[in-house]
């Protein structure tokens, strides 16, 4: 896909900003005093999330080429940003700390659920969309995309949220546990306002 090749830049350029701007926050954040360790709650969070909002990132611009309905698109172009922004910080935060950005552990063993998703078509953790239910949504158009995208999306959200909770519960770095309390604040709103959209266009969520 076209889009795919500029987004890759452009994440590339954002991870680059982020990494510079977070160092001051990073080191001026009290709420941790040490670097945190590969396998310690805000690293894996840092891997896992950087992975979870790339597929939001990449089903936002999906529907942006399937649908002309500014609404939806308007939604799908803000959580777009929001993400990939989040995603570049805690790419950042990774290579601040010299910890590499991916593991050989299951996601998600940070929370103590490291077999909670079966990885099974690309669905590596709970929300994730499958790689079949991905090109069902690339094969869609108008009001079907909308739905569909909403729906996933929704999902999505609600596995963020999730991992986003176990980060405030469990990390270490104050920052980082701000950015996951604000994630769960943001990503609540969102679900409210993709379900007042799926029953305008007499849909629902799938759970």
């Amino acid at each position: 896909m076209k889009w795919h090749v500029g987004w890759t830049a452009g994440a590339a350029a954002a991870v680059l900003v982020a990494a510079g701007a977070i160092t001051y926050a990073v080191a001026e954040d009290g709420g941790s005093s040490s670097t945190p360790s590969a396998d310690s709650a805000d690293a894996g969070f840092a891997r896992d999330m950087a992975v979870h909002h790339q597929q939001a990132v990449e089903m936002s611009y999906i529907v942006r080429d399937r649908t002309k309905d500014e609404e939806v698109r308007r939604l799908a172009y803000d959580i777009a940003q929001t993400q990939a922004n989040q995603r570049g910080m805690l790419l950042g935060w990774l290579d601040l700390w010299g910890l590499p950005k991916v593991s050989s552990d299951a996601p998600m063993t940070w929370m103590g659920m490291g077999g909670m998703a079966s990885g099974k078509d690309g669905a590596l953790m709970p929300g994730m969309a499958t790689n079949t239910e991905l090109k069902k949504l690339e094969g869609l158009s108008g009001k079907q995309a909308e739905i569909f995208y909403l729906q996933l999306m929704t999902d999505h959200h609600k596995g963020g949220i999730h991992m986003a909770e176990g980060c405030v519960d469990k990390c270490a770095v104050g920052v980082e546990k701000r950015l996951a309390q604000g994630m769960v604040a943001g990503q609540e709103s969102e679900i409210d306002l993709m379900t007042d959209m799926l029953k305008e266009r007499g849909a629902k969520p799938r759970s």
